[in-house]
């Protein structure tokens, strides 16, 4: 890639500015058309995922060709000019409706009128012959019936395909050997490739049986393979009884070891058996004596009685004769012998699938006229491919017509989500809560997770778990207008999906954040008021527990008494502990005394500056102090909420937000409103429960208040402050009086 500006374009482009963003204006077909010359960074959106939108997730499937979950911007062009190439109008696109008119389909193309008189034939098949519009449920209806029968254009032949038992049973011989394919309609059939590698199959099946002849057994023939089987299945054992045979011959003394101890069988002997029980089939084949042959009928070990039975009819009769009743260790070596070719050239040669239908079947299905039929029947299922295909292109464009208009204004600009009549594609609903409705709401699958990249949005939202019947949903609700006074975990709502059905909501998760200015401005004092009663309710909780102990001890103390009021031996009375009497901590007392001293000189040095003030002064006084306070807590507020944005909350669920989707105070306020009473509506003022006294101290509250401020100010102005004090100055002495002059 090159390092290139923006591309560029012919074509004029309007913009509108909304929410603080220049969003691109989609009006014409002019602008569809153009729309991949508009230089992507003032796309609004560059990528949205597939699932968890309020739009068809198959018409979201149809503009994601790659199918990787995520539309991107080349996705949403393409979408638009294959539209735009079947329509005789494309600025139909901006207009969307629910049928699809057949006369603004382009016949002008090739591929304009194979979808009209596909349009035509799926509604004559439909039984609306004259109708002149289609719908994306008549398209997918008729989808669904040509998928349901046989051929349906696939080229997957399943048994539904044919009524010939031959060809169907051909059809799951293949599906058994080498796999099936799954079909458009439903379940597994065959296609041109699996019949390839079936034949294929059994063509290197016959081959591998013609060279088996080379390797057999002169005496066995074709049954050597049955043959190798049964000797396959006894040799470790008979083996195992040769070599015992062999060491007692060697020494005698090992005989009844080798035949396993006495109190093995009696242990044995002690349970129930079966013939097939493990510990019978560890026992040697036959008793052990020195060279004794191997009996083939009687004093055989009852676990292996069955298979070596196999082994004598399939290999000792047909080479030694049916009256061979005993096997000896040479002739049990030449018999292995006889076959270690075979077993050498078998375990050279890959297994077949094929091998489970046999050397004749095999040769049957190779050389007979069944393949050419099955051929047949794909080559006519193909034929109908274009004919779906076409099926398939009139549902994509009815769906386009449809959708592809709230997926542009929610992509290439976001004009549904600030329009005030419209809920955007990424809105879930609207949330009932605190008296208050939100109308941002998005859909959420993991919650930690989105609160992760969502607190960048600097937005109150509130995580709630919705729940309707049996079904359940999390949701991300962000409120943008009010205060978080009464939002607390555990409060419940309802929420209202696209449907208008209403769910059962609950705050799970809170990512806090300033609500508004005014909040703001009260949130410090509130936060002391909250830090009294937090403060006054642990003073009272532990001065509980302390009486609460107080108590128990005491109820302790009456029980011992009453416990040794009982007779019992004459004994001095053991002397209790002289209580000591608690001791104040004179230096606790004087720091507290000099800290209360200090605030009070402070408090009269500050209310006595106060009073000193001009009577105009002391409101821009208050005033001020109010400020001082409130400021703080109100500037941070007013940053957060000018930078509230949209992005880091679709973020968090797969979109990239390319543009700054403010959120601010208006569209605040229009995206979270608060309850009011309805216009010429009537309140009565009265109410039976009112507090009366709480009201009445009130007023007298206020009343004080206001007398006490009014002399304040009278005083102040007429300079008669009664509390202020004056000093009085000692009169100076008369001067003296001049001398008189000397004379």
């Amino acid at each position: 890639m090159t390092r290139t500006s923006a591309p560029a374009t012919h074509h004029v482009w309007t913009f509108f500015r909304t929410g603080g963003l220049d969003q691109v204006q989609l009006a014409t077909a002019e602008d569809l058309l153009a729309l991949g010359e508009l230089d992507q960074k003032l796309w609004v959106a560059l990528s949205c995922p597939v699932k968890g939108l309020e739009l068809d997730e198959k018409t979201l499937a149809l503009v994601d060709a790659d199918g990787d979950g995520h539309i991107h911007v080349r996705e949403v062009v393409a979408a638009v000019q294959w539209a735009a190439a079947h329509l005789r109008r494309p600025a139909d696109l901006l207009t969307p409706t629910a049928a699809l008119p057949l006369e603004a389909i382009n016949e002008l193309t090739p591929e304009g009128r194979t979808v009209l008189a596909s349009a035509k034939h799926i509604l004559e098949s439909l039984g609306k012959k004259d109708a002149d519009l289609i719908t994306v449920e008549d398209t997918a209806d008729t989808a669904k019936i040509l998928a349901g029968r046989a051929p349906n254009g696939d080229g997957v032949i399943t048994l539904r395909a044919t009524t010939d038992a031959e060809t169907q049973e051909l059809i799951k011989e293949i599906i058994a050997t080498v796999g099936g394919v799954a079909d458009r309609a439903g379940g597994d059939g065959v296609n041109a490739d699996k019949v390839e590698t079936f034949f294929k199959e059994v063509k290197a099946y016959i081959d591998f049986v013609d060279a088996t002849a080379e390797n057999n057994v002169p005496e066995l023939g074709d049954r050597t393979g049955a043959a190798a089987i049964a000797l396959r299945a006894v040799h470790p054992k008979v083996e195992d009884y040769f070599a015992r045979c062999r060491l007692a011959a060697f020494d005698v003394r090992a005989t009844a070891a080798l035949n396993r101890p006495e109190t093995e069988y009696l242990e044995l002997a002690a349970r129930d058996l079966t013939i097939t029980a493990d510990e019978v089939a560890k026992f040697p084949l036959a008793r052990i004596e020195s060279s004794r042959p191997l009996p083939l009928e009687e004093g055989i070990n009852p676990a292996w009685s069955a298979r070596l039975a196999t082994f004598r009819s399939a290999v000792v009769e047909p080479l030694f004769g049916a009256e061979k009743k005993s096997l000896t260790d040479a002739e049990w070596s030449g018999v292995a012998a006889k076959f270690a070719r075979y077993e050498a050239w078998l375990g050279s040669t890959p297994p077949s699938p094929i091998a489970k239908l046999g050397p004749a079947r095999a040769r049957e299905l190779l050389t007979g006229p069944m393949r050419g039929g099955l051929a047949y029947l794909i080559a006519q299922d193909k034929s109908l491919e274009p004919e779906y295909k076409a099926i398939s292109s009139v549902d994509r464009l009815a769906r386009y017509c449809r959708d592809l208009r709230s997926l542009l204004h929610n992509f290439v600009n976001f004009a549904d989500f600030y329009s005030p009549d419209r809920f955007a594609i990424f809105q879930a609903g609207m949330l009932f809560l605190d008296s208050r409705s939100c109308e941002m709401c998005v859909r959420v699958t993991d919650v930690n997770a989105h609160a992760a990249l969502a607190t960048m949005s600097k937005a109150y939202i509130a995580y709630l778990d919705c729940r309707r019947g049996t079904e359940t949903m999390k949701v991300a609700a962000c409120f943008t207008q009010g205060d978080s006074d009464y939002l607390f975990v555990g409060r419940n709502g309802l929420f209202y999906d696209r449907q208008h059905r209403d769910w059962d909501a609950t705050i799970m998760k809170i990512v806090d954040n300033p609500i508004s200015v005014r909040q703001a401005f009260w949130l410090p004092y509130k936060k002391f008021l909250r830090m009294i009663e937090e403060q006054v309710t642990k003073r009272a909780a532990t001065a509980e527990a302390t009486t609460g102990s107080k108590l128990q001890v005491t109820t302790t103390a009456v029980t011992s008494l009453d416990a040794a009021a009982a007779p019992a031996p004459a004994a001095a009375p053991a002397t209790p502990p002289a209580t000591q009497p608690r001791k104040l901590d004179v230096g606790t007392i004087a720091a507290l005394g000099v800290g209360l001293g200090a605030l009070a000189t402070a408090f009269g040095m500050v209310f006595g500056k106060f009073v000193e003030l001009p009577a105009w002064q002391i409101p821009i006084v208050i005033f001020g102090i109010i400020l001082l306070i409130s400021v703080p807590s109100m500037a941070i507020a007013w940053m957060k909420i000018r930078q509230r944005t949209l992005g880091p909350l679709l973020e968090a669920n797969g979109w990239a937000i390319n543009g700054r989707v403010k959120v601010n105070v208006p569209f605040g306020a229009a995206l979270t409103e608060r309850a009011l009473l309805p216009k010429n509506s009537r309140r009565t003022i009265g109410d039976p429960y009112e507090d009366k006294a709480a009201r009445r101290n009130r007023r007298w509250l206020i009343l004080v208040v206001v007398l006490f401020a009014a002399a304040l100010v009278t005083a102040r102005i007429l300079h008669t402050w009664p509390f202020k004090t004056t000093t009085v100055s000692e009169p100076e002495a008369p001067a003296a009086a001049p001398a008189a002059p000397a004379k």
